[in-house]
């Protein structure tokens, strides 16, 4: 909490209802069997009434004051210290100048108010007890202390609770707002790049097979179902195992195969234990189309695709170089929207290089609790 918090602190009906409560309580200790109720009485009551709030403004500045001051947990000894004893000395201030004013109500003059309040004294089991020293009454100073310290303390500690809860609700709507806004900026850019070329490519194939090859045409069909059935409820989940994954490339690459030959080649090796690993869905389709669009396919220099694990959680995707010599115009979608996930998604970021003719993007698992 705030220097700034604290001095707006919203305590209005803590005071209203403290002070009515304190003055209620002297009311019935100190006049209630005081007949008649006289003019001096009434007056008497009143300073009373303006002492109690005094008392628990300047203390409610001192703590306030102190807490803004030396707001470390560290200081806290000192904070402490410094309210106690500048509270103390305060509300002693007001006690007995408020109180020489009520005796000079009540009996006209002051010569033997510090005569008559010098020493302030409780018959406890006939015993009389000093609680004041030079006019200085310890035992009330503490007892006022404990009181509005302790109201004080609850108070910000409710405060700072709710304002740290609030904090933390707004911060995950607003983490919520923007891996949704990102995702589905990411999901239709994806499809805008996809779904043209790709879905034009793919009924020319199916066209041709079905005059060629009836049964193929059927399979081609299948799969290519499955493929768009995936791509339009991929925004659904902002991850998926990486199981569900691997049977969309499956179907993915049944249609590339289809298209391209020998001049496309997917292998896959993935460890058990990884299987129900997540990833954000379309990771894999993105970097398999990335491959092919950037680099030759055909029979005699195919392109060769290798989607594996390490020992480390992570899935390596990786193909052979062999760049087109007619640069392939590009947004730079597909890679970007891959790192800006995981970003969203508070994940570590992918790696990317290429080394040794290979073009390799490393993907952190994440595991399936996430």
């Amino acid at each position: 909490m705030t220097p700034h918090t604290l001095n707006k602190l919203d305590d209005k009906w803590l005071r209203i209802t403290g002070i009515s409560l304190l003055t209620v309580i002297g009311y019935f200790a100190n006049y209630y069997n005081q007949q008649p109720l006289t003019g001096k009485l009434v007056a008497s009551f009143l300073v009373s009434f303006l002492s109690i709030v005094l008392i628990w403004h300047v203390n409610r500045f001192l703590i306030l004051h102190f807490r803004n001051r030396y707001p470390q947990k560290q200081l806290l000894p000192k904070r402490l210290f410094l309210t106690f004893l500048t509270g103390s000395i305060a509300s002693n201030i007001i006690i007995r100048f408020m109180g020489a004013i009520r005796f000079w109500i009540l009996f006209g003059d002051f010569t033997s108010y510090e005569t008559s309040h010098q020493t302030a004294r409780i018959t406890l089991n006939k015993m009389t007890i000093s609680l004041s020293l030079f006019g200085f009454d310890f035992v009330m100073a503490f007892t006022n202390f404990l009181f509005f310290q302790a109201i004080y303390e609850i108070l910000f500690f409710i405060r700072e609770s709710s304002l740290k809860e609030k904090q933390l609700r707004q911060a995950e709507q607003e983490r919520e707002m923007l891996r949704a806004a990102n995702l589905q900026s990411q999901l239709d850019a994806l499809k805008q790049q996809v779904n043209p070329h790709f879905l034009f490519n793919s009924l020319n194939v199916l066209d041709s097979l079905i005059e060629d090859d009836p049964p193929q045409a059927r399979v081609f069909l299948e799969e290519l179902s499955t493929v768009y059935r995936y791509l339009l409820r991929s925004n659904e989940q902002d991850l998926i195992k990486l199981e569900s994954e691997l049977d969309f490339i499956n179907s993915y690459y049944h249609l590339l195969k289809t298209r391209l030959g020998n001049g496309i080649q997917l292998n896959i090796n993935i460890s058990k234990q990884y299987q129900t690993y997540k990833i954000p869905p379309l990771t894999l389709q993105l970097l398999v189309e990335n491959a092919f669009k950037h680099n030759i396919v055909l029979p005699d220099q195919p392109l060769v695709i290798d989607i594996v694990t390490d020992n480390e959680g992570h899935l390596m995707v990786q193909n052979n170089v062999q760049r087109k010599k007619v640069r392939v115009a590009s947004n730079g979608v597909g890679l970007t929207n891959i790192l800006s996930k995981y970003k969203v998604l508070n994940q570590v970021s992918p790696s990317i290089r290429e080394d040794n003719g290979q073009f390799v993007v490393t993907l952190p698992l994440i595991e399936a609790s996430v």
